[in-house]
């Protein structure tokens, strides 16, 4: 089994050379046929050249991708996957806020039987209130839409096998709820505290900002968990909900005018009872519309609706003996 680091970088000139010291010193002696990919996200310091002189160094073990602009982590983390071949894939921030030392922990509990090993920084190592704490309450609200529930989605530092992750496809910040993905397909999720060292060089890339931005994609996280293979549910849902409503407007004012001789066109509940029916029966097309998209999407490249773990056929040994 071969294992393969995948590394974003991103201005960590500094940082780099260390940690390859730490990576030989944590991989090493595990004694397995192992490679690290890092990936340059249209770095503006020298870390491209750093690269560059690791990769001269070692060959064997080391693979750079220069991207030709920053795209952003999720888009490097996804050019390292592409670019790795390790049956086991183990991703790492480079500025030496995560030991590569967990990395034996992280291929421990993988080896009882988990698709993904996340990291929990237990004792992070950043400013409380700018990162900590949004982060935190980030993690709370995940766990709860999802259903997943996991100390730190944040944490870069995680362990997945690689059939989990060539169904994943990554866009805006999709990194972190890689685990989600892995879940609904069945993947077996666990969790190990690791360590969580300050930052040494160079300042972090990331603000408070990124928390409204990782908020926007749980939203599409959620949609496409709960209803990507039946959007009607949802769009069809709300439409209904919009034409019960409007119906229930409008049979409230006809009454009020057979019993009270209030006219119906001057009230403003008539137009909130007709714009409501509009709205809901615009629902339900888009819902119909939505459904003969995710059927052409699945038969037109004859993707399965469901995942298979394993097959048992035919004779066992045991019936053979």
């Amino acid at each position: 089994m071969k294992l393969s680091l995948v590394i974003p970088v991103y201005n960590e000139q500094e940082n780099l050379p260390e940690l390859m010291e730490r990576i030989y010193a944590a991989v090493v002696p595990l004694g397995s046929d192992w490679d690290v990919t890092y990936v340059d996200d249209g770095s503006r310091d020298n870390s491209a050249q750093v690269l560059r002189n690791l990769r001269e160094a070692d060959p064997q073990h080391v693979r750079v991708v220069l991207l030709k602009r920053n795209y952003g982590q999720t888009a490097a983390i996804s050019a390292g996957i592409d670019h790795s071949d390790g049956d086991t894939v183990i991703l790492l921030d480079s500025d030496l806020q995560n030991d590569p030392a967990d990395i034996p922990l992280l291929l421990s509990e993988l080896d009882k039987g988990f698709d993904v090993v996340s990291g929990w920084r237990k004792n992070r190592q950043d400013n409380k209130l700018t990162r900590t704490l949004p982060s935190k309450l980030a993690n709370s609200l995940i766990s709860s839409v999802s259903g997943v529930h996991l100390h730190d989605y944040g944490c870069t530092l995680k362990a997945y096998r690689r059939d989990i992750l060539e169904s994943v496809k990554l866009y805006g910040e999709m990194h972190r709820f890689i685990p989600i993905y892995a879940h609904a397909a069945g993947g077996r999720i666990s969790e190990v505290v690791v360590h969580h060292h300050p930052r040494k060089h160079g300042k972090a890339n990331y603000g408070l900002e990124r928390t409204f931005k990782v908020l926007l994609d749980l939203f599409v996280v959620k949609f496409l968990m709960s209803y990507q293979q039946k959007p009607i549910y949802l769009f069809g849902g709300v439409g209904m909900g919009l034409m019960t409503l409007s119906g229930v407007l409008l049979i409230f004012l006809a009454i009020r005018r057979i019993v009270a001789g209030i006219s119906v066109l001057g009230s403003p509940w008539f137009q909130i009872g007709v714009m409501s029916f509009i709205l809901g029966f615009q629902s339900m097309l888009m819902g119909l519309i939505a459904e003969l998209l995710m059927r052409t999407y699945y038969e037109s490249q004859d993707k399965p609706t469901y995942t298979v773990r394993e097959v048992l056929e035919g004779p066992t040994a045991a019936a053979q003996a």
